[in-house]
Formats: structure tokens, sequence, C-alpha cells
């Protein structure tokens, strides 16, 4: 279904679960309370709306049965197509900040926030620059050094975020301290929220029924104990989610029709010959099933539409997407071809943003030490009783290497040379540079040097931050060696007010992308990262901005 006359969605309102619990011991507590109770879909009444929820004991259906009884799969259907949505904040007043260079702006957010496994630290950088700074690291970051001074200026911009995308948020995960992470901190920032489930964990570490057979007695029984789960909280549920200031619109939640990566079958199959023999090789069977994640669903877009008088044209549609991370990048470019059908009728300004995965590859690398954490989120646990049994794990990363790899690791947008130096990403950015909407306008690949920081003219340089060679990297795994391990991966693409070229200076920035940038030093302020991923920002300017335009088109 494609995104041409966009309309209220219908409201639809049903009590899922009962609200939680009362707990009136203190002033503090029953504060507590009173946000869980909002963010209840029992109490949220016509506030917020949802799909129905799986019992735990249908969560290991999910596992167990291949092809689970009719109805389990049709409630699974509505799960992975039908948003979560809430629209109930009433402080959700849209900040539209002003600088001399841009006049009145909008400004957004994209993070991949690595499941809101630090969600203290997230949303205090929402929110609160005096209290992210008691979480920044003395030692790399002194009180009165400049770092210091970059990473809460950093935290000031985030603030005056009036939309807000997110890739990889947890919902009802141990990992998590079970949180509604984008529920929880749509409320933290009196904002509104959509969330489109993506995935339904139901690995067996997940789950907490995986029994550790393959190790020793002692090892298993700690390890048993350490991902035992709570049934009455677990949701197991995993996506993406649009944050903002506006009332959310006409939400939709769409699974690509093209997944090239089954997580449910092909993950079974990782372990399935290892399980086998795993008296002979019990490490290894460990090792397959902590890399393993058996997950029903797929990669998706959510999109919804934010509606003022004050936007060019009265109103944006914002797509938040996460794309396939186990395939090549053909795989990745078909699922772009895909979001591009669905919106290509779309007549209003667009913004799409998400974690592209474009790591020129197939699979996105991740340390050791990383993929413990984001199995369970007990980065202490692991580290101790876990990272043993994974040492001498192939990781991708070890395997980059050579000229080729250099030229395209911070730049996948780099052409192509077959035979010689062949960036089979670079596909993905030309049919992105070539589509035109039915409107005839297109996406902003911009770079102009008074409209992007560091007075880059490169190609998308206005929209996403280049550095000395190629763009700022968004993602890294956990020990880099010079350039491996660093990936550009999360982007922002937009399609301004009105751009019918795509690299022409000349004509109007309402609404174009302006000093787009990776705030990297933010992420990186706490001792253990608050995510793999940095956060990326743009501001897009409401009428044509003060700042110097260079009138010209930029040669081919």
């Amino acid at each position: 279904m494609r995104h041409a006359e966009l309309r209220p969605n219908e409201r639809k309102h049903a009590v899922r679960r009962p609200a939680r619990e009362r707990r009136a011991q203190t002033p503090k507590l029953l504060l507590a309370a009173a946000l869980a109770c909002l963010l209840s879909p029992a109490t949220a009444g016509a506030r917020q709306q949802g799909p129905e929820l799986l019992t735990y004991q249908e969560l290991v259906q999910l596992y167990e049965r291949k092809t689970p009884p009719a109805e389990l799969q049709d409630k699974l259907r509505r799960l992975l197509t039908t948003p979560f949505v809430g629209n109930s904040s009433r402080g959700a007043r849209p900040l539209l900040p002003t600088t001399p260079a841009l006049g009145r702006f909008l400004r957004v957010v994209e993070w991949n926030v690595e499941r809101g496994l630090e969600y203290e630290a997230i949303r205090r950088a929402f929110t609160d620059p005096a209290a992210f700074a008691k979480l920044i690291d003395p030692a790399a970051y002194p009180r009165g050094g400049e770092r210091r001074k970059l990473v809460l200026e950093q935290v000031e911009l985030m603030r005056q975020a009036d939309v807000i995308v997110l890739n990889e948020v947890d919902f009802g995960m141990k990992r998590t301290d079970y949180r509604n992470v984008a529920a929880e901190l749509a409320a933290a920032l009196r904002m509104n929220y959509a969330y489109g489930v993506e995935f339904v964990e139901v690995d067996p570490i997940a789950l907490g029924t995986e029994k550790f057979e393959e190790l020793p007695p002692a090892e298993r029984a700690s390890l048993v104990a350490e991902t035992s789960v709570d049934p009455a909280r677990y949701r197991g549920l995993h996506g993406n989610a649009i944050l903002s200031r506006f009332p959310l619109e006409n939400v939709r939640l769409e699974p690509f029709a093209h997944q090239p990566h089954d997580w449910y079958e092909d993950e079974l199959r990782s372990v399935a010959p290892l399980e086998e023999g795993r008296r002979r090789a019990g490490e290894a069977v460990f090792q397959e099933k902590v890399r393993r994640e058996v997950r029903r669903g797929g990669r998706t877009m959510l999109s919804a539409e934010i509606v003022d008088e004050r936007l060019p044209g009265g109103r944006l549609l914002v797509v938040a997407t996460h794309l396939e991370a186990k395939t090549k990048p053909a795989g990745r470019r078909r699922q772009l071809e895909e979001l591009l059908a669905r919106i290509k009728d779309v007549s209003a300004p667009v913004v799409v943003a998400g974690d592209m995965n474009t790591t020129t590859q197939d699979g996105t690398p991740l340390s050791a030490v990383r993929l413990l954490k984001n199995r369970l989120g007990s980065r202490s646990f692991w580290i101790k009783q876990g990272l043993g049994y994974l040492t001498g794990v192939k990781l991708p990363t070890v395997l980059l290497g050579g000229v080729n790899a250099y030229r395209k690791q911070a730049d996948p947008t780099v052409r192509s040379v077959p035979l010689v130096a062949s960036n089979p990403e670079a596909e993905f950015f030309d049919k992105l540079k070539g589509f035109r909407f039915s409107d005839g306008n297109a996406f902003d690949f911009r770079g102009e040097r008074a409209r992007s920081v560091g007075g880059k003219d490169d190609t998308l340089a206005n929209s996403n931050q280049r550095g000395d060679k190629g763009f700022i990297t968004t993602y890294e795994v956990e020990r880099t060696i010079a350039f491996v391990g660093k990936f550009k991966l999360d982007w922002i693409f937009v399609k301004p007010f009105a751009l019918t070229d795509p690299e022409d200076e000349a004509q109007p920035h309402r609404l174009a992308p302006h000093f787009g940038r990776t705030l990297k030093s933010l992420n990186d302020a706490l001792k253990d990262r608050i995510s793999d991923h940095a956060p990326v920002a743009v501001d897009l300017p409401l009428a044509e901005p003060p700042v110097a335009t260079g009138g010209r088109k930029r040669a081919n």
C-alpha cells in the first residue's frame, strides 16, 4: 500500500492488561506508580493503542513449533503489522528552535540505542545536561576540558530535538529490565510515540529456557540462574520507534516482503549440527548459542505523519527503518526499493532515517564483549563467566583489510570500480539518488560549505557529517585497529519541500537538511559507551534560511 493521500488513524481502543499494582509507601514510589499506570494500555484508554501482547506460553510455542496454531499465527501477524501509538503527552509542544543561520527549524535525531541497555544515560542525554554530566567518565573527559565541553554541547543539541527515530528498541526484555523503552522514554521526554515490532525474541537464552547441557555442571548452574526470566513481565519485543513533540497521525507498520535472512529457520540451523556432537564440542556449542538469535518477524518500515501549519506544506512524513545486517548489499538494496515504492506517491516532505547497515559486506561485525552484553545486558557477569568460552571466535572484523576496504569503510557511497576496487553498496546510494517521487521531487544529496559541519562540500554532507576521509563513522566494535571495525551505518535522508535535482545548490532549501552531525563524543562519554552506534542529527529550516547559497550545480 502506498502513502498517497495520508489520513489520520481511526481510533481503536482496548484494554490489554491490568494496571500495575500501586506502591504508595513514599512520594517517590507514588510518582513511579503513577508513571507505570500512565504507560499501561489499561489505564491510558483513548490515549494509547496497540495490538494484543503474546503470553509467555505463546512465546515458548513460537520457538518450539515451526508451524504454530492458526490462532497464534494470526495473533503474531497482528503484532508484526500493527504499531503501538501513544498520543497522550500534553506537554508535547514543538520547540522549533531558532538560529541566525537557519531561522526557525525542525531538528531530527536518529539513534540505534542498542536495545536500550543504557536507558538512564539515553534518557538524560535527551532531557538533562546536568544529570548527564554526572555519568561522564571523569578520566577521559576531565572537568573544564574541551572534550567535556563538547559532550555537554551535544547533549544540549539532543535536548532540542522535536522528532527522534530509534532503532533496536526493547519492550519487555530481561536485558533491559523489562522496560517498554519507547513508551517510558517518550513519557520522560513528554513526547508522543509510535513503536513497531520488528522481532519477537524466542531464543531459549532470551526466554530463559536454555539449559546449557554442553557445559560442566558448575558453569551450567550459574548460566541457567543468570538467564532465568520473569514470565509475567517477559514480552520479547524488539523494534523501531518514532518519538515526536507533534501528534503522530496515519501511523503504519509495514514489514518488507523481501527478508534475505530468516531469523527463525536460519538461526535454528546455525547450531543444529554442533548440538548433535555437543559432548565433543561443548564450548563450540556454547559459542553458537550465544551468537544465535532465534526470532519471529523481520525487517520493517514504521511511518508516521506530523501535521503542523508551520511546516512547509503543513505536513511531514517520517519513516523509521532498520535494514538487514545478515545479507549482502544486494539484499539491503531490495529492501530500499520496497521502501521507495511505498512512499513514491507522497507529495509532502519526507524524512527516512535509520540503521541502513551499509557495511559494504555481508553482516555487521560484533566484538565478543558487545555480543555478550547484547544477549543479556549483564556486562560484568558475561565478561567474567562467558567471555572465556568465546576466545578465538572468528569475528568478521578481522577479515577486513587492504586498500579497497580502507577506501570504502568510512564512505559506502564511493564509486565502484569493477575488478579493481568494487563497492557493491554504491548501488544503494545510486538508487536513492536517482529516485524521483511522483511529484518530480528528489532526496537531497547536496553538500555545501555554508550548510555542512566542517565546511564540507561532498555528497550528502548537508545531511550526514563528513570527515577528512569519507563520513564520520557511526558504528564501531569494542576494539578497533586503525580504520578496521568502524563503519558509517546510520543515516538521515531528506526529501525537502521542493527539490527536483538532488545536487542542485541553486534550488530552494526549505525543510532541506542542514548541518548534519554525528554525536560521537556524547555516545562515548561513558566508560562503556552508551551504544555501539553514535546518534546522528540534522536541522530542517521551515523557511528559506539566511545562510548564503552556493548557486551552482555540482558536476558529476
